[in-house]
């Protein structure tokens, strides 16, 4: 089965650029102050909380992300991750606050990811953002997102207990009508009113995670009925404790419900996984078969933002080698 994944044309559609940084580049820059194989890498270890979690993060990626020239370096590594493991087609976020936190304009840090990227590899970016934030002073670079020719679109991230901003749907609806495209994370620490509201008030069709949806079957029916993806991350959502185990992941009764589900990494610096680990814990965990990890990856390259030959040849191609491999 690990040949089989390697030859599927794989996208990942839910990675934040900061915590996606290799650590192997914080080790070779200070081999003192960052260790090899730290213990919250090893997977067994579970983060306490989020803010466990997020404290760990940016602990890391702080020190990293300084320059738009860090950026491009990050981004080069991870990418050559990407290219190694046959992935054609990646979205990747930004965490839109580092641009008041190091004083790096926007636009020069999506230029220096962009960059980055080798031939082969379709790269779209997005501006994330926390809930609070479209009231606080990132406002002004907010408002003018729909503006940056070069950003795909925009993601809600961070913690999602936090109440939305009552301006969000207003103004996800504008950076819609200019062309980008609007994604929230929700249904991971919190329920499936979470992933109701994403769909239903914020209007998007990218739900990053959406786990918790399985725990309301009208949330589940209203995300077929809407054409909904799921960008999902299974081994972060165990290390994050939203789930007990990869036993429990949601991933097969929702797709089995008719929701579009891809997988993901999410945040690999944190988890030290990669795509081919995600494919592989949903065979050795969940005993998925050639055609449903076929169907993951085939679900990427339809929400995927290319050009519909590429969508369709990438498609036939996943199509010609499960025929190739028996089904």
């Amino acid at each position: 089965m690990r040949d089989f994944i390697q030859a599927l044309p794989k996208t990942e559609t839910h990675l934040h650029l900061e915590g996606a940084l290799p650590y192997e580049l914080l080790t070779s820059w200070d081999p003192e102050q960052w260790p090899p194989d730290p213990v919250f890498r090893s997977r067994s270890y579970r983060y306490s909380t989020f803010p466990d979690f997020e404290r760990i993060l940016l602990d890391h990626a702080l020190p990293w992300f300084k320059s738009a020239e860090k950026y491009h370096e990050a981004a080069r590594a991870i990418f050559a991750k990407h290219v190694a493991q046959n992935v054609r087609y990646v979205e990747t976020s930004f965490h839109l606050p580092i641009t008041r936190f190091v004083n790096i304009p926007g636009r020069e840090i999506i230029r220096a990811i962009r960059s980055a990227a080798p031939e082969g590899l379709e790269v779209r970016i997005f501006a994330g953002m926390l809930r609070s934030d479209l009231g606080g002073d990132l406002r002004p670079t907010i408002d003018e997102l729909h503006t940056w020719d070069e950003l795909s679109g925009v993601d809600l991230h961070g913690d999602e207990q936090m109440e939305t901003h009552p301006d969000t749907a207003e103004v996800w609806k504008r950076l819609r009508s200019e062309g980008k495209i609007t994604k929230c994370h929700a249904g991971e620490f919190d329920g499936p009113a979470r992933v109701r509201e994403a769909i239903e008030v914020l209007g998007v069709t990218r739900v990053q995670h959406g786990v918790r949806a399985i725990e309301d079957i009208s949330v589940v029916k209203l995300a077929v009925e809407r054409d909904v993806t799921f960008d999902m991350c299974p081994l972060s959502n165990v290390g994050l404790k939203v789930v007990p185990s990869m036993k429990d992941h949601p991933i097969r009764r929702l797709m089995a419900a008719g929701v579009r589900c891809t997988v993901s990494t999410d945040d690999p610096m944190c988890f030290a996984n990669s795509l081919t680990d995600e494919y592989d814990a949903l065979v050795s965990d969940l005993v998925f078969n050639r055609a449903e990890i076929a169907q993951v990856a085939r679900s990427g390259w339809e929400a995927a933002d290319v050009p519909v030959e590429t969508r369709k040849a990438m498609i036939d191609e996943i199509a010609r080698l499960v025929a190739s491999a028996g089904g």
